[in-house]
Formats: structure tokens, C-alpha cells, sequence
């Protein structure tokens, strides 16, 4: 594909959505407003994610994929001269499949929400903000200016903050709080630490300063940061990054977040602002800091593994009969352990383990997104998420009243469990695969303790989730056919038309990546193996 049709392409899919959460606030022309202004402003949103999602599809068709490792539809402009801060757009193998999947699951929330509107305030603010979210995580995986990436990381926090706080449910403010006072003050800390590479390097350029550090570290010279400014600033940075992954101990605000919010905010939450946080350590700690990555890698390990069964053994007490569970909130605890094994690949600091890890994050977007989007279809039919009133008598029992539904919760239950030829497999088991044989200087045995428990919290998440399959799916007392109490259980509808629609590509992406792991492997391994050697040319 031609360079300037790519970077067009590119600058489209970054920009569109800003230009879209303007142009939702406005009056519909005449005729467009349809059945009503909300009817139509809802449609705007389907439309320009939709817009988006093509755009990126066709970056992504046209992108060089011999060569991932080479940024590509690069756009460099001058911005801020004075701080050398430069508008630098640029995509490869690592962020491609990440720009994706957020054009993807932005556009299905927007499906989903124009047929299941939220309760709440004016649709024209729930679009506007949608659209603005999506236009700073797609920033966040294009921009190749730290100041640019600090300020896109920052771009999605307000409008997460109004979804979950005007469209959310029970103490969605109180919820909503937790939510931006964590990820601000991680920010503040992460922006002291990007200043000081910028400051230090002599620039803000994440290319230059990657090649940099490759150049310094192989005798070519260049002004490599001293290892006293990597320690420090890493330590910013990854602070500041592992409030957004979630890292144990720092997730405590994810559980109220998920749980409070609608079911978009939910999908999204899940499937691609949690990203953020690791693709910035991969883009921004590995390269750039490369002496400091190899300083607290067992640390962010050992923080990966409890965070792995803390959040198992958490899913396991809300699953257990009686503990009046709410199913939102296991997913979400779920989410601890799952992008705990990402942390844990990237603490490897081995192509094997970074590669498993990009491939968790993607797998973990499909797949705990069709969670969500189920969990809330599963609530606006039953009214509740409780898993004790879910199991009742008078509960969901899908296998017999929503077969399609309780068959759709199954295959996410097993895809999020790990089962070998579904997405979530691989992932999982290259991170660990990576923990058996850590980069050189970190410690062996330590790594092997971790693998071992991570492996572990695979058979924990294995038991919740089959927990969770047999008392939402059959019930904690199923009805025998002809005794009568079958009218005790009041109708269930299942899966509509739009729904269908809304997941069947999740569904189809998690079973081709289990099947074909090489396809998104083969974008990601030439990538990862230039970070890790501290370039990206």
C-alpha cells in the first residue's frame, strides 16, 4: 500500500472519533434524525466507530507484513518546538493488533448500546464520550511521542469516569472515584518518570530513544541513560503503568469499576484501557530502559504471580454457594489473574514470554469482552447479577430456558479458563513457557517458583469458572420435567438478532487465534525481538 494512503489511514483512525464526539453533540440534520434525536445520535455512534473499524482493517490489510518490526504510516510534524514535542504517529507489529481491537469492541459496545440503551442522561453525552474514549486508547497505541502518549493515556480517563458515573449501577459514584483517583495519581507518577527520559535522552521521540539505548548498548555511542535515571524513572513509569494494568496491589479500584459500570464501559474497560498499561511497558520500559527492566523484572514477576492466585482465590470465594457473588465482579477479579500472567510474561524479558504476553492481551480483550457483553445481557433479563439468585430456584438455569446463551457463557467460561485450541491458551502458556527459561542474569529457580504458580492459578481459574458454568447455566437445584415447579422460573429470551451480531466475532477471533496462533505470532515476534535488543527502526 501506498505510504501516504497509510498514513492517512492511520491518521483517520485517530482522528475520526474526536471529530465524531464533536459532531455528536450537535443538532442530526433534518434527514437523519429518524424516529427521534436519540435514535439518531445513537446511530452517529454506530456509524463512526463503524467508519473506524474499516479504516483500520484496511491499515491493517495494507500494512507490510514482512517486515512488522519497521514503523510504519509514520507521520512526523512539529508541534511544541520549544520542548521538541513532535505530532509522530506510527504503527507495527506490536500496536497493530492492539489499534484492532479497540476499532473492534468500540464498535460492538456501539451496536450493543444502540439496540440496549443505557439508563441514564442524554444518549448525545453517552456517544460523545464513547467516541472520545476510543479516539485516546487508538492514540495511545499510535503516537510515538512520550508527551503525546501521556496525554492520550490521560484523554480516556474523564470520559470512563462520566460512563461509570452517569450510566453505571449501585455506588457507580463512589465507584467512579476509586477509578480516577487511582489512575490520576499513577499518571502523575508515571509523568515525572517520562519527563526524566525525555529530559535525560534530549528527547521525546520513543523511536530515537530506543534506538539509543540500542546504539549506546552495543558501543555506537549516543547519550544512553545513566543506570541511576533508569532506576528511578522506571520505577515512575512502571508504577504509573501498573495502576492501569491492573497489577496487584494496585487493582483494588477494577472490581468497583467493572462492577458499577453499564456493559459497554464494562467491555471496554476489560478488553482495551487495561492494555494501556502493559503495551507501555513493553514500549517504554523494555527499549528505552533496558538496565532498569533487568533491575525490577523479579519484583514485577513476583507482584504478576500473587496477583494470578490472589485473583483465583478471590473468583473462588464469590463462585462458592452463599457468598451472594456478584458475577461482574468475578470477571473482574478474573481479569487480575489473567493480566497478571501478562505481567509475568513481560517479567521474563524473553521473546517467548513478551510474545505470550501480547498474545494474553489480545486473547484477554476478545474473550473477557463476550464475557461482559453476556453478563449484561444475562441482567437486563433477569435483573440481577447475584450468583446465589442467579442459581436459585427461581434463577437463570440457561441450558434449558436460553440454551444459545447459557451455550455462548460456557465457551467463554472454557476460552477464559485456558482450553487448548481457543485464544486464551497461548498466551498463557508462553508466559510461562518464557518463565521456565528467563532472560540471562535472572534468577532460575525464582522463575521456575513463579511458573509453578502460575500454573497453579490455572487449575483456580479452571474451578471458578466451571463454578460459575454450573450454577448460572443448570442451577444449584435443577427442576425436575413434571413436577410443577417448573413455573416457579419465569420466561428467559435468548439471544436476540443484534446480539448475535454484536459476538459472533469475538467468538469466531477467539476460535482463529486458538487455531492459528502464527497469524498474530508472526506480527508481534519480529517486533518484540527488536525491543528487546532496544530499537525500533
Amino acid at each position: 500500500m501506498n505510504h501516504t494512503v497509510q498514513q492517512l489511514l492511520l491518521a483517520a483512525v485517530v482522528v475520526l472519533p474526536l471529530l465524531g464526539s464533536v459532531a455528536a453533540l450537535l443538532p442530526a440534520p433534518p434527514g437523519l434524525r429518524g424516529r427521534g434525536p436519540d435514535q439518531a445520535v445513537m446511530r452517529h455512534g454506530v456509524t463512526v466507530t463503524g467508519v473506524v473499524l474499516a479504516a483500520a482493517i484496511a491499515l491493517a490489510a495494507g500494512f507490510d507484513h514482512d517486515h512488522p518490526a519497521r514503523m510504519q504510516a509514520q507521520t512526523d510534524i512539529g508541534w511544541i518546538p520549544a520542548l521538541d514535542i513532535r505530532i509522530h504517529l506510527g504503527v507495527d507489529g506490536v500496536s497493530l493488533p492492539l489499534l484492532v481491537l479497540t476499532a473492534l469492541l468500540t464498535f460492538l459496545s456501539a451496536l450493543y448500546a444502540y439496540f440496549n440503551r443505557p439508563s441514564g442522561p442524554s444518549p448525545k453525552a453517552f456517544v460523545a464520550l464513547l467516541l472520545l474514549l476510543e479516539s485516546g486508547t487508538l492514540a495511545s497505541f499510535a503516537v510515538l511521542d512520550l508527551m503525546l502518549f501521556f496525554l492520550a493515556f490521560e484523554m480516556v480517563l474523564i470520559p470512563m469516569y462520566f460512563l461509570i458515573n452517569r450510566w453505571g449501577g449501585a455506588e457507580r459514584e463512589r465507584a467512579a472515584w476509586r477509578f480516577i483517583l487511582y489512575t490520576l495519581l499513577g499518571s502523575v507518577v508515571m509523568l515525572l518518570g517520562l519527563l526524566l527520559v525525555g529530559l535525560k535522552g534530549g528527547t521525546f521521540d520513543m523511536v530515537a530513544l530506543a534506538t539509543t539505548a540500542s546504539d549506546s548498548a552495543s558501543g555506537a555511542g549516543g547519550a544512553k541513560l545513566s543506570h541511576t535515571t533508569q532506576l528511578i524513572a522506571a520505577l515512575a513509569i512502571i508504577v504509573g503503568l501498573a495502576v492501569k494494568a491492573p497489577m496487584w496491589p494496585l487493582h483494588s479500584w477494577l472490581p468497583d469499576a467493572h462492577t458499577a459500570a453499564p456493559t459497554v464501559g464494562s467491555v471496554l474497560l476489560a478488553g482495551v484501557l487495561l492494555k494501556m498499561g502493559t503495551y507501555g511497558l513493553v514500549r517504554i520500559v523494555l527499549p528505552m530502559t533496558p538496565d532498569a527492566a533487568h533491575t525490577y523484572a523479579p519484583y514485577l514477576a513476583a507482584f504478576a504471580v500473587v496477583g494470578i492466585i490472589y485473583g483465583s482465590l478471590a473468583c473462588l470465594a464469590l463462585a462458592r454457594a452463599g457468598a451472594k457473588g456478584d458475577l461482574k465482579r468475578l470477571i473482574a477479579y478474573s481479569s487480575v489473574g489473567h493480566m497478571g500472567f501478562v505481567l509475568l510474561g513481560i517479567a521474563t524479558l524473553t521473546p517467548t514470554g513478551v510474545n505470550g504476553a501480547l498474545f494474553a492481551n489480545i486473547a484477554h480483550g476478545l474473550i473477557t469482552g463476550l464475557l461482559f457483553f453476556l453478563v449484561g445481557a444475562l441482567k437486563d433479563r433477569s435483573g440481577t447479577t447475584d450468583l446465589d439468585q442467579l442459581s436459585g430456584t427461581s434463577g437463570a438455569a440457561l441450558y434449558g430456558r436460553a440454551p444459545r446463551l447459557g451455550g455462548l457463557l460456557a465457551f467463554g467460561a472454557v476460552a477464559s479458563l485456558g482450553l487448548p485450541g481457543l485464544a486464551g491458551f497461548w498466551g498463557e502458556m508462553l508466559a510461562m513457557f518464557g518463565a521456565f527459561d528467563p532472560a540471562d542474569g535472572l534468577s532460575r529457580p525464582a522463575y521456575l517458583t513463579y511458573m509453578a504458580l502460575a500454573a497453579f492459578g490455572t487449575l483456580l481459574t479452571a474451578g471458578y469458572m466451571l463454578i460459575v458454568v454450573r450454577r448460572v447455566c443448570m442451577g444449584d437445584h435443577p427442576i425436575e420435567p413434571g413436577t410443577g415447579t417448573e413455573a416457579q422460573r419465569p420466561a428467559l429470551a435468548d439471544v436476540h438478532g443484534h446480539e448475535f451480531a454484536a459476538w459472533s466475532p469475538l467468538v469466531a477471533l477467539t476460535v482463529l487465534a486458538g487455531l492459528w496462533p502464527a497469524a498474530l505470532l508472526g506480527l508481534t515476534d519480529p517486533a518484540v525481538q527488536q525491543l528487546l535488543a532496544g530499537g525500533t527502526r
